[in-house]
């Protein structure tokens, strides 16, 4: 079983998010099929994109269609439909993990490291 794992965002605190109560808007698709962000890594910025986490939480899917068209135009939109929204605390670390297109969110205090 092959797990695909977005590459660590570096400098996340350039990029436009949408924060409420100290908590970031995080998109996530976990329907299978196709991912979201891990399927177009080289485009960090849709994690966080204010205006996608707008369409999504009011379920204008026909409008973030055409948003994501025109801004967005060489990037895979299929996880697009099943996209949800995670809030997390402002600064924490946490990975996108994907298997057959189902994204899910893992945070760093979450992880139980073994030493050999």
């Amino acid at each position: 079983m092959v797990q695909w794992k977005l590459k660590p965002i570096l400098n996340t605190n350039l990029m436009n998010k949408l924060i409420r109560d100290g908590k970031v808007a995080v998109l996530v698709s976990p329907g299978h099929g196709a991912g979201w962000s891990t399927w177009n890594a080289e485009h960090e910025e849709i994690l966080f994109d204010p205006a996608i986490v707008e369409f999504v939480e009011h379920n204008k899917w026909e409008e973030l269609d055409v948003y994501v068209k025109l801004k967005y135009p060489q990037i895979y939109a299929g996880g697009m439909q099943d996209l949800q929204i995670e809030w997390l605390p402002e600064g924490t670390e946490f990975i996108i993990n994907e298997y057959d297109g189902n994204e899910s969110l893992e945070v760093k205090s979450d992880i139980v490291w073994h030493r050999a």
